[in-house]
Formats: C-alpha cells, structure tokens, sequence
C-alpha cells in the first residue's frame, strides 16, 4: 500500500493541518444525549518549523490523530459518580447502576470517586464525548477490563490534581475488551493526578482509534502490552512508569498505511519490555521528551521509518537499539546499548528474508544521520544498514564488538560522510571504512587495546584532534571530521602506541570501503 506523502517544499505549517482531528464538545448530562459536534480538536502538535524535517516528513504522511485537550470540557459541568464497593450511585440522568457495574450512557463529563469492585462502561451515542474525570478513584475488576468503553467517539480520563487512582483487572487476550482500560474510540489520558494501572491477563490501556497521553504521573503493569493504541499512539506530556509482558509502547494497524505509528513529543518515560520498548507498524517518531528504554528485543522498532530529531533516549538494554528499514537521526541525544546490533537498518520491501535479512546485497535500507547526538555500544555491529550509511552531520560514538564476525561500522551499499563526527572503534575483521567518494575525510586505523584504553588523534604537528576512552577490546580505529584531510598523516594513538595513517587509505586486513569489500582504500 503507497504511503501518502506531503512534499517537504510544502509549507510545514499546512503539512501541519493534516494531523489535526475533528472531535465534539459535550453537554450538560440530562440535557441531550447527543454531543454538538462544534469543536475541533488538535492533536499533540503541529507538524511545525520546530519540527526537523526528517520527522515532518513522516508525521505529514500519517493520518490525522485526535486528542481531547482539558480546555475543551469544564470540571463545573461534572456529574458526580460515587463508588461505593460492590455498587454505585448516581443523580446523573446518564448513568445506569446494575449491581457492581455502572454504565454511562450520555455525553458529559462525569467525576468518579470511590472504591469499585466491578466495571465502569461506557456506552454513550457514536458521536458522544465523554469525560471521565478520575478523583481518588479505585476500579479493580476480577475478569475483564475495569473500564470499558463500548461506544463513544472521544473519550478523555483526566486525573483530578492531588489525586491517587488504581485500576486492576485480569483480562483475557481471547477477550474483545483485552486490556485494563479498554476503548473501542479514541482515548486520551490527561491531568496532573497519578494512575496506576494493573493487567494480569493482557494489555494496560489500549485504544481500538488513537491513543494520547497528555498529562498525569501514570505507572503500567501489564501481562502483555502496557500502552497500545491501535491506530496511533502518541504521548506529549506525563511521566510514565511502565512494564510490559510484551511491548510497552504499541501501535499495530495493518489495515491502513498512514496509521500504526507512535510518535513521542514530550513527557517522560522510563520502560521495561519483554519485547520491544517501542513497537510500531508504520513509524516510530521521536521529537522531544526523555525515554529510557530496557528491553529483551528491539529498544525502538518499526516497519516503515524511524525517526529521532530531538529529546533524550536511552536504551540500556536491547537485542537489537533500534531497527527499521529506514532510520533518521537528527537531533537529540541517543545512548544506545545492545547485545547484537546497535542500530540497524534491514526490513525493506525489496529485502528478501525480512527483518535482519538481505545477505550482502543493497536491499534498499538506509541509516541517515544528519545532527544529533548517537553513542553506540553493540556486542554485535554498531551501525549496520543492508543499504546504505549516510552522514552529513551530528556527533556518532560507536564502541563496536569484540568478535571478529561483527563490524563497529557494517553497510551492504557503502557509506557515505560529507559531514559531522564519527568514530568507531570495535574488533578488525569486520571494519569497514566510509566510501571513496565521501566528501570529508577519514582515516582507519589497525591499533589495538582494552577497556580503559585512551585513543588519541593527531595530526602531523601534533595537535591532538579527539581523545576517546574505550569500553572493551578493540583492533580498529575509524574516525571522520571536518579536521581530516585527505592525503595527510595523522597518527592514531593508544595507550602511549603510536600507528601513522593516512587519510582516506583503508586500514589493512579489514573490510576495506564501499560496502565491505575486502581491502581496497584510495590510491
């Protein structure tokens, strides 16, 4: 299926109307159970001239997003729930109490307060905005989600400020409702409270439409996925806390191009995944916000592109960091840790085997870093595209493997540096240095030490240009800037040993250049 794409010469500020959903405005419980459809409602941000465009490109393409900001509901016009164990009461002409389980019925905004053994459901009209307003609220349910939204269009869970909310349950993954909290709607979680959420059976907080989470100190617990939202995921504020069975971030729609993606503006979170920490089906995009990562697969993966342009990531555990057939780094800072490959580019559509495939042929993946901050410390390749490696600026810190069989730098389709800062420094039977044709220059080096070595750069007068500290055993020095010449000597120091290299000349018994060809380098 083609994605849809808005040229990057367009305005980024049209680009931007393309992520904006349309929403509606809730009245008075009792009044109607209609909501008038009168406001429009953005999403976390605007694709914006803030916004790099190797992230606004790919945030321009997707489907619009939907978000219920706090501003368009007022907690004046709140219906009061209050739980009361196994029951509930209610004045509101909107809600139904049938035992432990109390059913909103009409658009509103209703505040929950209480302890409830059972389940809270909402089924208002199709076209209904519902506000759930949770104030010290406890909802456990023993089998199936404990708040459940059957139908609604938009549906907001704000947490009252100086509040303490729970929410267990023990859902099934046979279940249609798979998840503690469950939407079949859209779903935005807001406010300044705190939630935590408990699932034994499957997900924590799962949105069948678009989940957001703009605001609250919120903390998952989940057998499998802790946040999925199926057509789009996307947190702009909020500190979050959460483990996962499976992935803890998720977006999974198949069905449509533009949508599966997870987009990360703002917040904090701090992960830990059996799976991946950032699952998404489309596209992974980081702008802003700290994320901290721990995983037993990928730290971030996606299926189509993955994007980091600014705030703070770090994987400090991976199989693989991050992992997508197309991936952009452009701003932030990125520290990523990995029991295989560090970053690595595989999964085209013309790449035969998938994920991880493509022998050593370019299948048409590309690694492109033109800014930011990237260190890298993989037990397998640092940076590894079945395609192409290209730089034209940032600062890259790779501390590569120790086994002969991996590479600190791995391309199928060659590596291209005009600009920016790398160096990489891991094991010699895989080391690979940038193309020929590169327009900066660089220089391999065959000098070898161990964890607490300091490596020295100089150039022919002895001015020191970089000094770095390795982490492990290493045989291999490749190192590019802006104060490399080609054709001139530079020295590469370790320890006090000193090796004498000239620039643009492959290092011998490496790879070579352009794309892991024995030997080589230029003339």
């Amino acid at each position: 299926m083609r994605r849809r794409l808005i040229p990057l010469a367009l305005p980024l500020a049209l680009a931007g109307l393309v992520l904006a959903g349309c929403a509606v405005t809730a009245q008075p419980t009792g009044s109607s159970t209609q909501a008038a459809e009168t406001s429009v409602v953005e999403t976390v941000s605007d694709v914006d001239e803030t916004i790099p465009a190797a992230a606004a490109e790919l945030l321009a393409a997707n489907a619009d997003g939907t978000v219920v900001n706090d501003d368009e509901w007022s907690l004046s016009d709140a219906e009061t729930i209050t739980l009361a164990g196994s029951t509930a009461s209610s004045d509101s002409a909107g809600v139904t109490v049938d035992g432990a389980t109390v059913t909103i019925t009409a658009a509103g905004v209703y505040q929950l307060s209480g302890t409830l053994d059972g389940q809270v459901v909402v089924a208002a009209p199709d076209d209904a905005q519902v506000i759930l307003v949770l104030d010290d609220a406890t909802i456990a349910s023993s089998s199936g989600a404990a708040i459940q939204v059957v139908t609604a269009d938009d549906v907001a869970i704000n947490l009252a400020a100086g509040s303490t909310n729970t929410v267990t349950a023990a859902s099934s993954a046979a279940a249609e409702a798979s998840a503690a909290i469950y939407a079949d709607s859209d779903l935005t979680v807001s406010g300044s409270g705190a939630l935590s959420v408990t699932d034994t059976g499957n997900d924590g907080i799962s949105a069948t439409d678009d989940l957001a989470i703009i605001g609250g100190t919120i903390t998952v617990d989940a057998a499998d996925d802790a946040l999925r939202g199926k057509d789009s995921l996307v947190v702009k504020d909020g500190t979050l806390t959460l483990t996962a069975g499976g992935d803890a971030l998720k977006s999974d729609q198949t069905d449509d191009a533009t949508k599966g993606y997870v987009w990360i503006a703002g917040g904090t979170v701090e992960a830990t995944a059996t799976d991946d920490g950032i699952d998404a089906q489309t596209d992974a995009v980081i702008t802003g916000g700290s994320v901290s990562l721990a995983t037993e697969d990928d730290g971030i993966h996606s299926e189509t592109a993955l994007a980091i342009t600014g705030g703070d990531v770090t994987i400090s555990r991976s199989y693989e960091g991050l992992e997508s057939a197309d991936i952009r780094i452009a701003g932030g800072t990125t520290r990523v840790t990995s029991s295989d490959d560090g970053v690595n580019a595989s999964g085209s559509t013309s790449s035969s085997g998938g994920m991880g495939g493509g022998g050593m042929q370019d299948t048409g993946e590309t690694i492109t870093i033109s800014g930011g901050t990237l260190m890298i410390d993989a037990n397998g390749d640092g940076l590894d595209s079945n395609g192409t490696i290209t730089m034209t600026g940032g600062d890259v810190t790779v501390l590569g493997p120790t086994a002969q069989n991996n590479g600190a730098l791995d391309s199928n389709g060659g590596i291209d540096v005009s600009g920016g800062t790398l160096v990489a420094i891991g094991s010699t039977g895989m080391a690979e240095s940038p193309d020929e044709s590169s327009a900066q220059g660089w220089l391999a080096a065959t000098a070898s030490g161990s964890a607490g070595s300091t490596v020295e750069i100089q150039d022919a007068t002895g001015t020191v240009i970089a000094t770095y500290t390795a982490t492990k055993t290493f045989g291999s020095v490749v190192f590019t800037s802006a104060a490399i010449t080609d054709g001139q000597s530079y020295t590469v120091t370790v320890d006090g040993s000193a090796t004498s290299v000239t620039a643009g000349v492959a290092a011998s018994g490496g790879m070579g250049t352009g794309g892991g060809g024995m030997g080589g380098g230029r003339p």
